[in-house]
């Protein structure tokens, strides 16, 4: 049987009432058994303070559990509020950071222009990618003047103010018919509909990727020179055996007379049957032979 306290109450039913200490350790401010002490007015008072409607009919123990819950509800906001404020403040203090690697991409216009992963690339990786896209003057370049050049050559290509190949196919009055039934391929991330489907692109990326996929180097046929440029344009693949009369140039030479002559590269990836494919032809849509 429990003994009586002065007040003749149950010290068992008080414990119970009033239990000791706090009752919330993740949340240090609310204080249950405080809550406890409070009287059923007040309990009522401070819940509707807190938008917690329907109490006229709850008993003081019910009241008690409803502002625990409710002050336990307003310090997870409160948190959350602080989190977000901290974060911001951290955001701040790395804003250099922020400026010298921007976070996903800067150039909104041309969604496939992300310069986060360009800044991530290796500068031989820039320097290559440069000079498959016809930029000259990269070896004495750091990597973030590398970055920002690359940068300006895929937008300049995408939004169309550059002369370089930028994937579309080039017309004229000569187009040929293995143009109008070839899939257009404008981007590395385009993929033939099927096995020996006729593709055709004058994206210089796409170009250099297939050919060294093939292990192709960038040659020029000999005696076919003329003014100091670069002749006939074929690419030399080993699985050929080495052609003499192929003479390797640069890439930047390569595309810099590609991009001159306006030709379209016609090629496949695969064959019918599945397997590499190693053809390609030059195309002119401004003269019969490319």
């Amino acid at each position: 049987m429990p003994t009586k306290n002065g007040s003749g109450r149950g010290s068992g039913s008080t414990a119970t009432t009033n239990p000791p200490g706090n009752q919330t350790p993740n949340t240090p401010d609310i204080n249950e058994s405080e809550i406890a002490r409070l009287k059923v007015d007040q309990l009522r008072d401070r819940l509707r303070r807190r938008g917690v409607t329907g109490t006229a009919d709850m008993r003081k123990d019910d009241l008690v559990k409803a502002l625990v819950k409710a002050m336990k509800a307003g310090a997870k906001k409160s948190t959350s509020a602080r989190s977000g404020g901290s974060s911001r403040g951290s955001s701040s203090a790395k804003k250099s950071t922020s400026s010298a690697n921007p976070p996903g991409n800067q150039t909104p216009n041309t969604p496939d222009v992300n310069e986060s992963e360009i800044a991530r690339l290796k500068v031989d990786e820039l320097r290559s990618r440069l000079r498959a896209r016809g930029v000259a003057g990269t070896a004495d370049m750091q990597k973030a003047d590398l970055v920002k050049a690359l940068v300006k050559s895929l937008t300049d290509n995408a939004d169309g103010s550059s002369s370089r190949g930028g994937g579309g196919v080039r017309k004229g009055p000569q187009n040929s018919k293995s143009i109008k039934y070839a899939q257009e391929v404008t981007s590395v991330d385009d993929e033939p509909e099927r096995p020996g489907r006729s593709l055709v692109t004058t994206d210089h990326e796409v170009i250099r990727r297939w050919a060294e996929a093939r292990k192709g180097v960038p040659t020029t046929v000999d005696g076919t020179e003329h003014d100091g440029h670069a002749g006939v344009l074929r690419f030399d693949f080993p699985s050929n055996g080495r052609e003499q009369r192929l003479r390797e140039i640069s890439w930047e030479e390569w595309f810099r007379t590609f991009d001159e002559r306006r030709l379209n590269f016609i090629y496949q990836e695969e064959r019918s049957d599945g397997k590499q494919s190693n053809f390609f032809r030059l195309d002119s849509p401004d003269r019969e032979d490319g």
